[in-house]
């Protein structure tokens, strides 16, 4: 038997706990172990929970306990969960976690950390919910050199901007529906601000190109300034405007990450991810693009990941299971502004400035009114420039939006 102790209790703590006793005979049959929750820790008590009884609220027991091989931590965040990651890691214990914005601003040094100990430092759950995307990045496509890796890494976003295209109702008229939903939180800026899959594209990237992407280093643009009037546009044009986290690698071996919408086209493979749904693109030089699609967060599916994860390191208790990425390095990642891309410009400046600025464009009709949906307004694609170039020649122009065509 194999005993381990989760670290709080919410959402996907409780669903880890409930996934490992419900499906307690196949879980042992594919760890070859019985895999035994000795301790559960929370500030709270739980008295009419089945393992109210396994509830503690002090983490020395748990580090001090020589029984327990390997820590579950759902806390969330990367403040007290840093600290118990540290201090289990340091005790000799392997941890699981689902925390990614832990793994995204720490999860080097805690590796190195578990390396040190001969330990297991695991995080499928971090990304994706429970699509599994980190084990084939790092077992199934390791005969490929990985170029590209981008997608649709926010349910919540998704679901706004899905509702948006089939419902034709305003941003903020959705947000609060998918708040009273249980979507999106009370706070909803981490989700759509795209700081969420900001944390998200950067684990991928580190884990795809070897080194380590901070992601207080990336741009990062979310959904609040999307309207209904780029979302006809774009259909126009036969494309969908999604969130996505992008990272891709550069001549030289540079790469870039960011989080922006963009408008891709309907004959994308991400282009029927829609509601809270998530998609993820690799690509690389022998396989082309696959995609990874599934729910990308929710207490069943994330407590899925995170047991796979506790599978895994029952099954390597004595034999490492290498995850791991380098420190980055000055000028190895390259700002999203000065990386070449077309882009989608909704102004309302008039021809003339647009003729000065673009020379000839065909601009988008809209239903109603050619060319704009009301007096004076235009939308149209840009070449392939960079950001630094499309803001010197729109320097002066009534930008309204400018988002980035996949």
């Amino acid at each position: 038997m194999v005993n381990i102790a989760i670290l709080g209790f919410g959402t996907v703590g409780s669903g880890v706990a409930e996934v490992i006793e419900e499906n307690r005979q196949s879980i042992t049959h594919n760890a070859a172990e019985e895999i035994n929750v000795k301790y559960i820790l929370d500030i709270r008590d739980f008295p009419d929970s089945p393992f109210a009884d396994r509830i503690i609220h002090d983490f020395s027991v748990i580090e001090k306990d020589p029984d327990v091989k390997i820590v579950v931590e759902t806390i969330g965040g990367a403040k007290i969960a840093y600290e118990y990651t540290r201090r289990a890691l340091m005790a000799g214990k392997s941890v699981v976690t689902s925390n990614k914005e832990l793994v995204a601003t720490r999860g080097h040094e805690l590796i190195e950390i578990a390396k040190q100990g001969n330990l297991n430092y695991l995080f499928e759950a971090s990304v994706g919910g429970g699509i599994p995307i980190i084990r084939p990045i790092t077992q199934c496509l390791t005969a490929n050199e990985l170029d590209e890796i981008y997608g649709i890494l926010n349910g919540t976003t998704n679901y706004i901007l899905t509702r948006m295209i089939t419902d034709g109702a305003p941003f903020e008229e959705i947000l609060r529906d998918a708040q009273r939903l249980g979507y999106a939180e009370a706070d909803p800026t981490a989700d759509v601000g795209g700081f969420d899959a900001a944390r998200k594209i950067c684990i991928l990237a580190d884990l795809c190109f070897g080194k380590s992407v901070d992601p207080e280093k990336i741009r990062i643009e979310g959904i609040s300034g999307v309207t209904l009037e780029d979302v006809e546009y774009a259909r126009r044009l036969g494309c969908k405007i999604k969130l996505l986290g992008r990272a891709y690698r550069l001549p030289g071996g540079r790469i870039t990450a960011y989080v922006a919408p963009h408008l891709i086209h309907k004959q994308s493979l991400l282009s029927n991810v829609d509601g809270v749904m998530n998609g993820i693109v690799v690509h690389g030089n022998a396989l082309g693009e696959c995609m990874f699609y599934g729910a990308g967060a929710g207490k069943r599916p994330t407590a899925s990941a995170v047991v796979a994860d506790v599978i895994d390191a029952v099954k390597h208790m004595k034999a490492r299971k290498y995850l791991g990425w380098d420190e980055s390095e000055p000028g190895y990642l390259v700002d999203a502004e000065d990386v070449v891309t077309r882009w989608y410009i909704r102004t309302g400046s008039g021809l003339a400035a647009i003729g000065a600025a673009f020379g000839d464009l065909r601009l988008i009709s809209f239903p109603g009114e050619y060319p704009g949906a009301g007096p004076g307004e235009y939308a149209f694609v840009t070449p392939a420039m960079t950001g630094r170039e499309l803001e010197k020649l729109t320097a002066g122009m009534e930008i309204r939006s400018r988002f980035r065509v996949l």
